[in-house]
């Protein structure tokens, strides 16, 4: 099962990055950027490149700082509003909002209009993570992730039997699926999450110059000393962020109909894509009202 598994991930991850190396072939390899090393074409085309600030956690204040452009603000609004509809929202806003020893920037970009990033992580010197900043894409209610890294937000693809989301809660989806960033990074090992920043390029850049042998000692090395494959690491991370994406849709959908048609897509991506990350999405399924398990 292990070694089948690898099999998988070894033909994701060369099939991810040469998305990202649109062109390579041994004889003319086409030189990427440490971003676009960084994360495969399918996160990035969601989340842009990652941003990493390893700077002091001085003067932070704290709560949550909403930097929004004026002409951003409406929309805004109605995205926070959608997203604090939910006791999953109200909670984790109250959390964060209210937490004297964390600073949580939101603030919106056109530079990836339809999709939204969490990075600019601090940390402060006993190890806690004190500060991120979420990005969104100022037109954040459009536009649906791959299925194979984002089985949730990409369950809200409209289908001819199933009516169309509202923008708004895409947008508020999206939002708790950075939320789920933040919350999962605050749990992590921070020496560990900032050498997997640093030697993932690394990775990607051997693997991409190697003939694609992901059994090259150097990237086995590099493997445990990073916790895993970037692939590995890449999905754990969307993966946790998705399940908050669909702790959201969980309470923001009350018809039971709708959800389980919801619910039963997010199921065949997770099957198809996300197997061993199952039990995640399982336990949210069994938290829905009236114990309706649709399918699972």
């Amino acid at each position: 099962m292990r070694s089948s598994r690898f099999a998988i991930h070894l033909v994701l991850f060369a099939f991810v990055l040469s998305l990202s190396a649109v062109g390579y072939t041994a004889h003319n390899p086409v030189a990427l950027t440490t971003a676009e090393l960084a994360s495969p074409a399918l996160v990035a085309a969601y989340h842009g490149p990652e941003s990493f600030d390893p700077g002091s956690a001085d003067n932070q204040g704290f709560g949550i700082r909403e930097e929004i452009a004026s002409k951003y603000l409406a929309r805004y609004q109605n995205w926070k509003e959608e997203f604090l509809s939910t006791d999953a929202g109200r909670s984790q806003w109250t959390f964060y909002q209210n937490n004297k020893h964390f600073t949580l920037t939101i603030t919106i970009s056109r530079d990836n209009a339809e999709g939204a990033t969490t990075g600019k992580y601090k940390w402060n010197d006993a190890g806690q993570l004190v500060a991120a900043t979420i990005t969104l894409g100022n037109h954040l209610d459009a536009g649906y992730p791959n299925p194979i890294y984002f089985p949730v937000m990409n369950s809200l693809v409209p289908t001819e039997s199933s009516r169309a989301i509202d923008g708004t809660t895409l947008a508020a989806t999206k939002l708790a699926h950075e939320f789920g960033h933040v919350n999962r990074t605050g749990k992590v090992d921070p020496a560990l999450y900032q050498l997997q920043t640093q030697l993932i390029p690394e990775y990607n850049s051997i693997f991409l110059t190697n003939g694609r042998n992901a059994n090259d000692p150097r990237l086995v090395q590099l493997a445990d000393k990073i916790g895993g494959t970037p692939v590995e690491i890449w999905e754990d991370r969307e993966y946790w962020g998705e399940a908050n994406a669909m702790l959201y849709l969980r309470d923001r959908i009350t018809d039971d109909s709708v959800r389980c048609s919801l619910f039963n897509k997010i199921r065949h991506s997770v099957d198809l894509y996300a197997k061993g990350y199952e039990k995640r999405f399982f336990e949210i399924v069994h938290t829905t009202p009236n114990n309706k398990i649709c399918g699972w």
